[in-house]
């Protein structure tokens, strides 16, 4: 390195012959310009011999080695790059001269955190440079330089050292954050699939508007699923876990979701099958997806590859061409199942897979069967046990007795189908000043309404059946 130095001063003393020329152009004649040019020529031509020739050298005798830890690996992300920017982030600032601050939330304060392209890190008594390097395609990498004395220290113990206590770092300060996949025009090299921004969601299992025991169940499964490596390494099974959350809209499919991601501190994918062009594209997707994830796609009916019709497409399409009329530009049913359940189920750890929908009907029975889906969760009309929970929630209010209006209420949602978001949205409160008696009224007021139409529409009902077979 240091002879790489002393060779330094040739690019200044390059530039300061173009600057010499430039000004002997303005003085000289044109015999002396020639000659002067000549000869300049022949000197920066030795130059450029010298610099070659000092280039070979440095690196045949040079007693550093390097190594590169590039940002991804294909389509798949390297875990290590994001330790070692972590670690190198969290080192002492004191002595750093260029710093970054950030504030991830209002009621957080400032961090700062060292923002240098060069860092010197000092291990067992032996220094060490990190060096961050952005290639001409954007493709990043972090250079690692040492001497090569220390080649089995920093080889066996060093890089260990620095990626466990990056990950442990990254662990301790997750934010959870919410991604959405891109089109596959705007992916650069296998990078910028995914875009993210912070998940701030505050729902939680606590807050949740739904039977107590049903609750229960679902949490002990989230904590028992988080906490079994070794039970699915001993089974034999891919460390993942399926969970189909259906019922009518406003039920909480999406609450739910946010509840799972903050019990568990889990990043959420919500995967745009609209935005995926074919199977290929969906595999390289869900394989840049991190561990420790909610891998979610809303309303999964809404797409006609993975309902019942798709059997019916299929035999229409059988009788007219005589064989199967297969898109290879579209996602497939196959396809998606071949990463919940086949060999590229494998392919990453501790994955929870989410589909919603409002009509379990209408899917396909090979995407829902048990074993692909585990735990198969029904968000149903609001109960007066759920009601209880919002009226915590909203108005402070807990247990049976809480007012004297919960006993026609829980008449009422006996007798009516209702969501819980049409419930709680009447107990909102109205410039953030709560009125327990006029939100408990705007409940029985909407519960009466709503009980009064859906008894006109089932008597609407009976009528025209009547009308057919009478």
């Amino acid at each position: 390195m240091m002879m790489g130095d002393s060779f330094g001063s040739m690019g200044s003393s390059m530039a300061s012959l173009f600057f010499l020329w430039a000004t002997i152009q303005q003085i000289f004649p044109n015999h002396l310009k020639i000659t002067i040019k000549e000869f300049l020529l022949s000197l920066f031509q030795q130059l450029c011999f010298a610099q070659r020739v000092s280039d070979h050298f440095t690196n045949l005798f040079s007693p550093y080695v390097e190594i590169n830890f590039p940002e991804s690996d294909k389509y798949s992300f390297n875990q290590a790059f994001s330790a070692i920017e972590t670690y190198l982030e969290s080192k002492s600032t004191d002595k750093s001269k260029r710093l970054r601050g950030s504030q991830v939330k209002e009621s957080k304060g400032l961090v700062l955190k060292r923002n240098e392209a060069k860092v010197r890190d000092v291990y067992e008594g032996v220094n060490v440079w990190w060096e961050i390097v952005v290639e001409t395609d954007g493709n990043r990498y972090y250079k690692l330089t040492f001497h090569n004395r220390a080649r089995s220290l920093i080889t066996n113990s060093y890089v260990k050292h620095v990626v466990q206590e990056g990950k442990s770092i990254i662990v301790k300060n997750k934010q959870t954050r919410l991604f959405t996949n891109n089109p596959s025009s705007q992916w650069v090299f296998g990078q910028n699939m995914w875009r993210s921004i912070e998940f701030e969601h505050p729902a939680s299992f606590e807050t949740l508007a739904m039977d107590p025991k049903k609750k229960e169940e679902i949490l002990s499964d989230l904590i028992a699923f988080s906490n079994g490596k070794e039970y699915y390494k001993k089974i034999g099974k891919a460390w993942k876990r399926g969970y189909l959350l259906y019922g009518p809209p406003g039920t909480g499919k999406s609450t739910m979701i946010s509840a799972m991601a903050n019990l568990l501190n889990y990043n959420i994918y919500d995967l745009e099958l609209t935005a995926v062009k074919n199977n290929s594209e969906l595999k390289k997707l869900l394989t840049a997806t991190s561990s420790k994830s909610i891998i979610v796609i809303e309303d999964i009916d809404c797409s006609v590859e993975f309902t019942g019709n798709r059997i019916k497409k299929e035999n229409s399409s059988r009788e007219r061409y005589g064989k199967e009329d297969k898109d290879e530009n579209s996602v497939t049913l196959s396809g998606l199942l071949n990463f919940i359940d086949g060999i590229w189920s494998a392919c990453g750890q501790e994955r929870i897979v989410v589909f919603t929908t409002n009509h379990l009907e209408k899917l396909d029975p090979a995407l829902i069967r048990r074993g692909r889906m585990d735990m198969h969760i029904e968000l149903s009309y609001c109960t007066y046990e759920a009601f209880k929970i919002l009226a915590k929630n909203y108005l402070d209010l807990d247990g049976d007795e809480a007012h004297p209006l919960f006993r026609e209420i829980k008449t009422l949602l006996e007798e009516t189908m209702i969501s819980p978001a049409d419930v709680a949205e009447n107990l909102m409160a109205r410039n953030h000043q709560i009125n327990v008696e006029k939100s408990l009224r705007l409940v029985i007021n909407t519960l009466e309404e709503k009980k009064d139409n859906q008894k006109s529409q089932q008597e609407k009902k009976k009528q025209k059946k009547f009308k057919m077979f009478g």
